[in-house]
């Protein structure tokens, strides 16, 4: 299944989406679709059961950029816009520019015939920086 990236390090608005602009790994079914640069993934139920299921797994590296305030930050895996409470990764630096690793991991259902929108989304109160953010789809069920 998928994995998408981006090597360059990125300032997030508040509410908005970590952008992915590299595909070292794509999927050829169909199942999973991404355009190049945005930050949102389509998740599609192809299957002849009820469901598909997916394991969504997020990693990076977030910081408060220069002229932020130091302080907790936070980003999130997100359905169709959503972020799910259980997907949420919070550090808190002490210092501006200084990144901590975060990891965030759910599983995703999609009804059969239906689409879902993924992202990994800022839901801090300011602008946080992401690097190398790493975002992999499989499919399990």
């Amino acid at each position: 299944m998928p994995e998408y990236t981006n090597a360059a390090i990125q300032t997030v608005a508040v509410n908005q989406n970590v952008l992915f602009s590299e595909t070292p790994v794509g999927c050829n079914r169909g199942y999973v679709t991404h355009r190049e640069g945005s930050g949102l993934v389509t998740l599609r139920g192809i299957t002849n059961q009820c469901r598909a299921r997916y394991k969504v797994t997020f990693g990076g590296n977030i910081a408060v950029p220069t002229g932020g305030t130091a302080g907790a930050i936070s980003v999130a895996l997100a359905v169709n816009g959503e972020a799910l409470n259980s997907a949420v990764a919070t550090v808190t630096p002490a210092a501006v520019e200084e990144y901590f690793n975060v990891f965030s991991t759910a599983y995703i259902d999609v009804d059969r015939g239906c689409c879902l929108s993924l992202s990994v989304k800022n839901i801090s109160t300011q602008a946080i920086n992401v690097a190398n953010p790493n975002l992999i789809v499989e499919r399990v069920a």
